[in-house]
């Protein structure tokens, strides 16, 4: 039989199951049980102390053992991982917490064989639906992207922790978010291989598409409710997008500019204390000057980060005086 380039295939991937909603939490212990029988949840330290405490003699008596994210996903952090979870038999892991805790469950799920669900409990990145993660050196510099077999088993939201959080996570989801419609468009004109090695699907495209309508219509009342600590339809439908819509539509359609301008963004050591969104929504208006979008999508994707307070300039990231290095 001939060898056929499945480069060109069609491809798209989903998480298993998504559950969105207040109070989706309690159904954490149910779901660990559905996949496994010694269950482990990485942690940050501020949902192992401020989320879980409440939780531990229920995880307990269900076999759910907890332990602390440390700070960083990197190859250290995944080797103290996988050898707990080998000397403890765990057959099921969850990752809790912001996108890095949730990379390196992952990561570190997909190297022992075993499901992994994600709990975020922040809608900071598209993270935690996606087959992929980035692996960071243990400086916090972008060293590569790892792919897992497979997209987690399950993405679980409670909606009631998300809006909890502060508010500057939920931006800077907007900004991991915005970037999604026009590197998806980017790749779907130039025939570029999407995060699944193929191209887009008509899905990819459209849900890319919707991810970028959501965020113009509803980010400003969904930052005001963040604010207010209440769920809103409003603030629902950004949960979503920053989640669900931004994580399908970026791995099943593509990447372009906006990310790579991020991770050449995190060598600079001035733009360590801001998030990955942040630094993509910078990325997303540089891509758009780059790639000569309409004055009118520009202007419409700038006032929108000036609206709800994502970075436009050098000095909003940090760089005060930018380096400027030209290599002939």
């Amino acid at each position: 039989m001939e060898k056929r380039n499945d480069d060109m295939f069609l491809k798209a991937v989903f998480p298993g199951k998504y559950i969105q909603g207040e109070g989706a939490l309690d159904e954490l212990p149910r779901i660990v049980k559905l996949l496994g029988k010694r269950g482990l949840i990485l942690a940050s330290r501020t949902v192992k102390n401020k989320i879980l405490a409440a939780h531990t003699k229920e995880l307990a008596a269900e076999k759910i053992a907890i332990e602390e994210f440390q700070r960083e996903c990197c190859e250290k952090e995944l080797s103290r991982l996988a050898e707990i979870i080998s000397r403890n038999k765990i057959d099921i892991l969850v990752g809790m917490g912001g996108g890095k805790t949730i990379d390196t469950a992952k990561i570190a799920s997909d190297r022992a064989g075993i499901p992994v669900i994600i709990v975020p409990t922040i809608a900071s990145t598209d993270a935690p639906c996606s087959g992929c993660a980035v692996i960071y050196s243990e400086d916090g510099v972008f060293e590569s992207v790892y792919y897992q077999k497979m997209n987690p088993q399950v993405v679980l939201v409670d909606t009631g922790v998300i809006a909890n959080a502060p508010t500057r996570f939920l931006v800077s989801g907007m900004g991991d978010a915005l970037a999604t419609w026009f590197e998806a468009r980017s790749c779907e004109r130039t025939k570029s291989k999407n995060e699944c090695g193929g191209l887009s699907t008509m899905t990819g495209l459209n849900l890319a598409k919707l991810c970028y309508d959501t965020l113009l219509t509803y980010g400003s009342a969904a930052k005001l409710a963040n604010e207010k600590h209440i769920v809103t339809p409003a603030f629902n439908h950004i949960v979503e997008a920053n989640i669900l819509l931004s994580g399908i539509g970026f791995e099943s359609s593509g990447l372009a500019a906006a990310h790579s301008i991020h991770n050449g963004l995190t060598a600079l050591e001035e733009t360590h204390s801001f998030y990955h969104g942040e630094k993509v929504a910078f990325g997303t208006l540089t891509g758009l000057h780059l790639t000569d979008a309409s004055p009118v999508e520009i202007n419409s994707a700038f006032s929108f980060c000036e609206e709800i307070g994502l970075p436009t300039t050098f000095a909003d990231i940090g760089l005060q005086s930018p380096p400027i290095e030209a290599n002939c």
